[in-house]
């Protein structure tokens, strides 16, 4: 387990702080890509810009739900649990963050917390890991954050996730939030924000 072990972050508060600065930036203009430094070493197959997210939002106190490819991997779990000390479940609904490393075969965006219409802010914060932000699937999006609809491109982001955010969308202001994270990028993908079409 000596890869659980390792690659935490160096200097938890000054990493912690640069990743939420970063995050909410993401989130607070969605669609816009923003770089995230290599402050972790994960082990495979988590990447090191989602890690870095789930090690700055992520605590004991904070139920965390790893998809099927990262779960079963014993590395994954142990470095999750000794680095950020978060309960891994197993049932979406439970969880306040999830991190996905195979959108194809992801629950579906509605099995996780929605939140309740006296308390949105309980539900789940997917970060979600993509190939990429400069090839792939065309997106429009409008809404909070966005001055008239900001054009992205996605790799690795199948078509029912899309389809499954515009239902999401619906439900506002319930819903989850998303991380797409490619392996030193990120962009949000907050409950506001539409997509409008495919380019």
């Amino acid at each position: 387990m000596a890869d659980a072990l390792g690659g935490g972050f160096k200097d938890p508060v000054f990493a912690s702080q640069a990743v939420f600065r970063r995050l909410l930036d993401a989130l607070s203009r969605p669609g816009r890509v923003v770089d995230m430094p290599q402050l972790v070493g994960p082990p495979h197959p988590l990447k090191p810009a989602a890690a870095a997210v789930l090690s700055a939002l992520a605590d004991a106190d904070t139920p965390v739900f790893l998809d099927k490819v990262l779960n079963a991997s014993g590395e994954v779990r142990g470095w999750v649990g000794f680095h950020i000390g978060a309960p891994i479940v197993v049932v979406p609904a439970r969880a306040l963050f999830a991190v996905i490393a195979d959108p194809e075969k992801m629950p579906a965006l509605s099995e996780f917390g929605l939140g309740t219409e006296q308390y949105p802010d309980r539900s789940t914060t997917l970060i979600v890991q993509v190939a990429g932000f400069s090839r792939g699937r065309n997106l429009w999006l409008s809404g909070p954050g966005i001055e008239d609809v900001a054009g992205v491109q996605v790799e690795g982001l199948p078509e029912r996730l899309v389809e499954e955010f515009r239902s999401n969308r619906a439900l506002f202001p319930r819903g989850v939030d998303l991380v797409l994270a490619a392996p030193s990028a990120i962009l949000g993908l907050p409950r506001s924000t539409r997509i409008m079409g495919e380019a």
